[in-house]
């Protein structure tokens, strides 16, 4: 450890000798930057041309970095009045290196990103710039688009309620701004349709992530699903939620840890009695196999009445109830909890209950931005978090040094023994603050805690406040923005990912935006004149009272979220102040408690109010916290390993999909499937060295009729005296082909060719999302398999792989089936599609169960095909991506790809 610490010494740590590296480039910018200064604009944008003529002529992004990263610094200039401080060139350097680049508050992260966005756009393979919500994404567009416009090239944005037509066109820019949401679940979309013209996604080759702890970690748990309505239950649910205020406190386990509720066997027995007189349970017990949606609801409801909090989990408003997320305290209108949870507690709330759904397609965050070539990221926090971003994603944090040295003043922790004397303890604080002129800024973790804070206050008679929640979401942008004015006090519900800076006296921008509406000409002028003069003196003011105190009311689980409210303060070297005030009984301290703290306090014989402030307790803290997130991270990273079982599976079958769109005719593919139904059939009926009085002949003709359509006088041809199964096999295989080209002449070619693909796709669809349901149902009870000194994972990849073989095997036999027994109206059949309005979009917690659900209008389909053979390893689909069907198989097997690992 000392030598270490004195090599630091001597030589930087290892993120200085990178950020060093960067600094010979930032010196060739720089030295660019009289000779730009003196181009035109014209002769600026022109800059863009010639950097992709040299890209088509064999030239690198790498080469061209130093002159690209010049051009965009002067046409921010000219353009926003805004030029690139160098440490944020080295931001847009490390961003380029498919890194994350963590860069404070203030230091102007959505600036810096113009730099490796621009570069990258220049190949036209389109880049993509992912914010956290609709807000930032128009935001951020229509300010930096400027830029982009200015040098030629142009942007998209992807927010919700888009049709497909603006999405594509979006998606077609060389710049894409959107939600992480919306990328994702377009990639889904696309991936039900039946055509590549209907499909709004060009690939994915580029994406910059902001805020990327909050999307790439904290979301990185809830997949994202698209689903459609199920059977209404809406009755069930309100009789079992009559049921549940029965259950007292022994009759239930709460588990805030795991938040995980169980019933005890004592609340099992009075579940079941008041059931029965109900007359909802069948047979004796409630765990009979009749009884399963019972105790699915009787979970649901038990979840809803003793894990769930109003005003904290969810609000209710418009009759509705509506999840808070917990990372930024915004309401989540249209997204809903999965596993029947948000209907129960719809029932709690006596609302109108929605019906739940059956999922159609899904993927996790982690595997979709893994699907980008090229990845990187920026926040203000992520060093906590390295190692699950090398881990999972391969990206390394970079710390880009502040442009000016930070000033804030981080105050030691002050705990005290109650909740009660702790908020008396910051009610004073603001209360002094106030009188001093100093702006403060209070976090706290819930709406519930925040309009307690507010309450309190009121009765101390403290003047203006404002309250930034899930119930204030519409003014978010304009309270943060007034947030630095002269003893100005906002309590915020978690500023993690807000978007807007808290500047000292105000922010410019919304109060030129909100106080000259209607106004033009001289009198706009003189007004914002006015504005600027107000902000100087508030600043000033603001400044000598110390700059913005911020106020945690609690520690949060993760470092990163206190930080990021702590990272309010001080922008661009302003003063500041942050402190945190602990209570023994907040959730963290209660949940994962300090290791003797409570017997630290007592034998220090603290009187009631009093704190103790001390660097060994904010460091005890901090170790607590930093166990909490490695068990997270170990949560997450397993999760992940049973999701990657299933995107194995969603990437072949999604690319095999696209292989089947992109072909004129599918008429070869049909045709294998129809002799592998043979095969399967003569299989079954005809064992294997067998005389032919042993085969099944009654089952081989009833099988011929059921998937071929066809009649075959097998009990016939078991009479002839040279008889042998390839024979029977031939005959069967003809009289199937027969049927099929008999069809072909009556429909004519061109509409068999159109039905073939129509009816492949779609017993793709169907099959696919069944396969999902099942897998997730796998996933929720093979972790008993541990029981049996089994390995969950080994299990489930198994059992996972033998399903989507059966998969295979019932899309063969479907397809067939359909084929041979379809008819057809003698007009061109139009692809049908299911009818998805009422399908939602779906962002799931599978260790809560909390799911986001949004309504989607998604008038389209799933699907696809895989190779299969159970005998056979499957094979990297990067092998097999752009393989003929009647190439030599890459497994080495001498067969042709059509008859090994292609064979559907």
């Amino acid at each position: 450890m000392v030598i270490a610490a004195l090599a630091k010494r001597l030589f930087g740590s290892a993120n200085d000798r990178t950020v060093k590296r960067y600094q010979a480039r930032v010196d060739a910018i720089n030295a660019l930057e009289p000779e730009l200064a003196k181009l035109t604009d014209e002769q600026l944008r022109a800059r863009t041309a010639e950097f992709r003529d040299q890209l088509a002529k064999g030239r690198t992004l790498e080469d061209l970095l130093v002159p690209a990263f010049a051009t965009v610094r002067e046409a921010g200039k000219r353009v926003l009045g805004m030029r690139h401080f160098d440490v944020q060139l080295i931001g847009g350097m490390v961003l380029n290196s498919r890194a994350i680049a963590e860069m404070r508050t203030g230091e102007g992260k959505t600036l810096v990103a113009t730099l490796p966005v621009y570069l990258n756009a220049l190949t036209g393979k389109g880049v993509h710039v992912v914010t956290v919500n609709d807000y930032l994404a128009r935001r951020d567009a229509a300010w930096m688009g400027q830029i982009y416009n200015f040098l030629g090239l142009s942007y998209g944005i992807i927010v919700h309620g888009l049709s497909d037509a603006e999405r594509k066109a979006a998606y077609a820019a060389d710049i894409t701004y959107g939600t992480n949401n919306e990328f994702g679940f377009d990639y889904l979309r696309d991936n039900m349709k039946y055509s590549r013209a209907q499909m709004s996604q060009r690939g994915h080759e580029y994406a910059i992530v902001d805020e990327v702890d909050s999307i790439l970690v904290d979301e990185a748990r809830t997949p994202l699903i698209i689903s459609g309505p199920s059977e209404d239950r809406s009755a069930l649910y309100e009789r079992i939620d009559a049921i549940i205020p029965i259950i007292g406190e022994g009759d239930f386990e709460l588990d805030e840890k795991q938040r995980a509720v169980t019933f005890t066997d004592e609340g099992i027995e009075k579940l079941e009695a008041r059931l029965r007189e109900e007359g909802l349970l069948k047979g004796e017990s409630l765990y009979d196999i009749e009884n399963v949606a019972l105790v699915h609801h009787a979970n649901s409801a038990l979840r809803a009445h003793k894990m769930f909090q109003k005003n904290k989990d969810y609000i209710v408003r418009n009759d509705e109830v509506v999840i808070i997320d917990e990372f930024t305290g915004r309401m989540m209108p249209g997204r809903r909890y999965s596993e029947g949870l948000h209907q129960a507690l719809e029932a709690k709330e006596h609302v109108k209950i929605q019906p739940e759904n059956q999922t159609l397609a899904s993927i996790t965050f982690q595997n979709y931005f893994r699907l980008y070539k090229k990845l990187a990221g920026m926040t203000g926090t992520a060093a906590t978090e390295a190692e699950e971003f090398g881990d999972i994603y391969g990206l390394d944090v970079i710390t880009v040094p502040t442009n000016v040295e930070v000033a804030r003043i981080d105050e030691d922790d002050a705990i005290y023994r109650t909740a009660a004397e702790k908020f008396d303890a910051i009610a004073e604080m603001i209360i002094d603050c106030q009188k001093r002129g100093q702006p403060v800024l209070v976090g706290t973790t819930s709406i519930e805690k925040s309009e307690m804070l507010a309450d309190l206050l009121r009765e101390k008679n403290v003047g203006e406040m404002k309250v930034l929640n899930a119930r204030h979401h519409e003014q978010e942008a304009y309270i943060v923005g007034d947030a630095g004015l002269p003893g100005a006090i906002t309590i915020a519900t978690n500023m993690a990912g807000r978007g807007t800076d808290i500047q000292l006296g105000g922010n410019l921008e919304l109060r030129v935006e909100r106080e000259t509406e209607g106004l033009e000409g001289e009198a706009r002028a003189a007004k914002i004149a006015e504005i600027k003069r107000t902000i100087a003196e508030d600043k000033q003011k603001a400044l000598a009272a110390g700059g913005l105190m911020v106020i945690g009311t609690e520690r949060h689980e993760s470092r990163r979220i206190d930080n990021q409210l702590r990272g309010r303060s001080g922008r661009q070297g302003d003063p500041g102040h942050s402190k945190f005030f602990l209570s023994l009984q907040d959730d963290l301290m209660r949940i994962f408690p300090v290791d003797s703290m409570d017997s630290m306090l007592g034998k220090l014989g603290l009187e009631p109010g009093e704190s103790i402030t001390h660097p060994w307790v904010t460091k005890a803290i901090e170790r607590a916290q930093a166990k909490v997130e490695a068990r997270n991270f170990d949560i997450r990273k397993n999760i992940l390993k049973y999701d990657d079982v299933m995107n194995d599976q969603r990437k072949v079958i999604f690319e095999q999909r696209l292989e089947l769109m992109d072909k004129e005719s599918v008429a070869e593919t049909v045709a294998e499937m129809r002799h592998d139904v043979v095969d399967a059939m003569i299989a079954k009926a005809i064992p294997e060295r067998s005389y032919p009085e042993q085969w099944n002949v009654e089952q081989l003709e009833a099988a011929a009729k059921t998937y071929l359509n066809v009649d075959v006088p097998v009990s016939e041809w078991v009479k002839e005296d040279d008889i042998d199964p390839e024979i029977v096999r031939e005959r069967i295989v003809t009289a199937a082909d027969a049927l099929a080209a008999s069809k072909e002449e009556r429909f004519t070619s061109e509409i068999m060719r159109q039905v073939e693909k129509s009816i492949v796709l779609q017993s793709i669809d169907g099959l696919w999302r069944d396969h999902l349901v099942t897998l997730d149902h796998l996933s929720k009870v093979i972790g008993w398999r541990g029981l049996a000194q089994r390995d969950p994972l080994n299990e489930y990849k198994q059992e996972a792989y033998e399903l989507f073989q059966s998969l295979l095997t019932n899309l063969r036999e479907l397809v067939t089936t359909q084929l041979s027994h379809v008819e057809i109206q003698m007009r061109p059949p139009e692809v049908q599609q299911p009818d998805l309005s009422r399908a939602r979009e779906v962002h799931i917690d599978p260790l809560t169960g909390e799911n986001d659900a949004e309504d989607g209008n998604i008038a389209q389909a799933l699907g696809a095909t895989t190779p299969g053979d159970p005998a056979l390893e499957p094979l990297d689909p990067e092998l097999t991506r752009n393989i003929s069907r009647n190439a030599p198989c890459p497994c080495g097997s001498g067969k042709k790809f059509k008859h090994c690992h292609g064979a559907f």
